[in-house]
Parts: structure tokens; C-alpha cells; sequence
């Protein structure tokens, strides 16, 4: 094979991977045409429940934790006035 013979192939090859290239954006474009997008209003809402839901195990959370620290102190009082009168 000569210089110029595989000049010729590698610049044909190289034109081939530039197609594919465009192949791949051109299909890629006309996917994303098909795909089918979350309006606006369903967006908004579902965006308000997210953080309604996540407001809402956060008061969940800090409602568990002062109740179960309100039983640990209680047990410890507990613990001390039981140590004081023995």
C-alpha cells in the first residue's frame, strides 16, 4: 500500500466517523421531539409536594427525637432520685 493509498483511506475513514457523529446528533435531536416533557403546572405541584413531604418528615423527625429525649431524661431523674435515697 502507498503513502497516498492510505492517505486516501484514513481521510475516507475519518469522513465516515464525522457522519457518524452527525448521525448520532441528528437521531439524538429527533428523540428528544419524541420524549414526552412534564408540563409546567405538573412540575409546580409535584415540586410543592417534595418539599411539603420533606417539611413534613423533618417535623416528624424532631417530634420522635424530643419525645424520645424526654424519656431518657425522665429516666434519668428517675435513676438519680432512686440513687439519692439509697
Amino acid at each position: 500500500m502507498t503513502v497516498s493509498q492510505k492517505i486516501e483511506q484514513l481521510a475516507a475513514a475519518k469522513a465516515k466517523k464525522g457522519k457518524k457523529r452527525g448521525n448520532f446528533f441528528r437521531e439524538m435531536k429527533e428523540e428528544m421531539k419524541r420524549v414526552s416533557w412534564t408540563s409546567k403546572e405538573d412540575l409546580m405541584t409535584f415540586g410543592k409536594v417534595v418539599v411539603g413531604a420533606i417539611f413534613a418528615l423533618g417535623l416528624g423527625i424532631y417530634l420522635v427525637d424530643l419525645f424520645i429525649r424526654l424519656v431518657l431524661d425522665g429516666i434519668g431523674n428517675l435513676v438519680r432520685l432512686i440513687g439519692v435515697s439509697s
